[in-house]
């Protein structure tokens, strides 16, 4: 079964072409099959990604996400009364699972957003966040790898937990 993306991408294109009643035909097709809103009315970058196929995910109208974006399982991408404005979400952005961008904000190139973040500020260019409400934890620039690079046939466990508490 193809991502959910896949029928945005035709939903989107007869919405371009101003063909009014084929656009929803696909948004209940995503909805049914994904458990998802994603409607032509957003504008998302090409090489965007809904993980997981894109179950659970919830677009509002106008969102703007920009290429190459990693979108998690669960996120949700909302608006927030009485703003009219929309998430604007950047280049190169990974968004983690559940989480929740909310309100009249951006999100920088290239942040990440933690799993089950709560963002109702904007995010600079680098950032990591994470938290309830987010905040910046760290920068881009201090991990040790790229996230958005999916390494396929990495047959490591991740690293054991140190225990410590006081002895």
């Amino acid at each position: 079964m193809p991502n959910a993306i896949f029928f945005y991408r035709i939903s989107r294109f007869f919405y371009d072409k101003k063909i009014p009643f084929i656009p929803k035909i696909f948004q209940l097709i995503i909805f049914l099959l994904y458990n998802s809103k994603v409607p032509p009315t957003a504008k998302i970058g090409k090489g965007s990604f809904l993980v997981v196929k894109g179950v659970g995910v919830v677009i509002i109208d106008r969102a703007v996400i920009g290429e190459r974006c990693r979108i998690g399982i669960g996120s949700k991408i909302v608006g927030q009364g009485p703003y009219s404005n929309v998430p604007q979400i950047g280049n190169e952005v990974f968004i983690g699972p559940g989480a929740v961008i909310m309100g009249p904000v951006k999100i920088g190139d290239k942040a990440i957003i933690g799993a089950n973040a709560v963002v109702n500020k904007s995010v600079p260019d680098g950032a990591i966040v994470a938290g309830i409400p987010a905040k910046i934890i760290g920068h881009i620039d201090e991990l040790e790898y790229d996230i958005l690079v999916n390494e396929k046939g990495d047959d490591r466990w991740a690293k054991e937990l140190v225990d410590t508490r006081n002895k």
